[in-house]
């Protein structure tokens, strides 16, 4: 008997597919994932790959002579940049200066000493722009500790790069496009926290 969704390769009954809403969108995302991120149960990059039809997934730590990664980044009809918060970093609503070319946001995937680490070793985007969420963000993946309280999870930040980005949402046409990306990570976290003993949860990770 097969255990797992061979979809969003979780367990049957965490199985988020449900919540999944195909969405379309102008704007790409591509996810370097962490190995180690690849197959925690609550990872939250899969929310976006199976939502939106213009996402890719890599997986690995230095992605400096990743081929498939470089023949994208050559592709000079996209405005590339990279979603990492330093001191050098811009507002990522500063992109809509480009609206001439269409748009990659690549996105780290893993705890925020494995994100530095793998922007440490990829010197192929070193060069690209760094852009950054508003800091006054505050994220609810309330089942993982997170040194800071404004802390996202991929899918979080993903959605909240599309709304910055999509055309659709800016215009005011379609301002709930995306939200089907925080209904399947909301039921996704509520189910883990049911799966908790009793107290479990409200001990080590509720702060009240």
């Amino acid at each position: 008997m097969i255990r797992f969704c061979l979809q969003c390769l979780k367990t049957k009954k965490a199985c988020i597919c449900e919540w999944i809403k195909p969405i379309s969108t102008e704007i790409e995302l591509i996810i370097l994932q962490h190995p180690t991120e690849a197959k925690r149960p609550l990872g939250t990059a899969k929310i976006l790959s199976l939502s939106l039809t213009n996402c890719r997934t890599f997986i690995g730590e230095n992605f400096t002579d990743h081929t498939e990664l470089n023949q994208l980044l050559a592709d000079d009809s996209y405005h590339h940049q990279v979603l990492f918060l330093d001191g050098t970093s811009q507002a990522i609503s500063s992109s809509l200066n480009h609206v001439e070319k269409k748009q990659r946001v690549i996105l780290l995937d893993g705890t925020w000493k494995k994100a530095y680490k793998m922007w440490q070793l990829s010197t192929n985007f070193h060069a690209l722009p760094k852009v950054h969420l508003d800091t006054e963000l505050s994220g609810n993946y309330r089942v993982r500790k997170a040194p800071k309280d404004n802390a996202l999870s991929t899918a979080e930040a993903g959605y909240h790069v599309l709304n910055q980005l999509d055309s659709d949402v800016s215009k005011g046409n379609d301002t709930e496009k995306f939200d089907s990306i925080l209904t399947a990570f909301d039921n996704m976290i509520e189910f883990h926290i049911s799966q908790m003993p009793e107290g479990v949860y409200q001990k080590n990770y509720r702060s009240e």
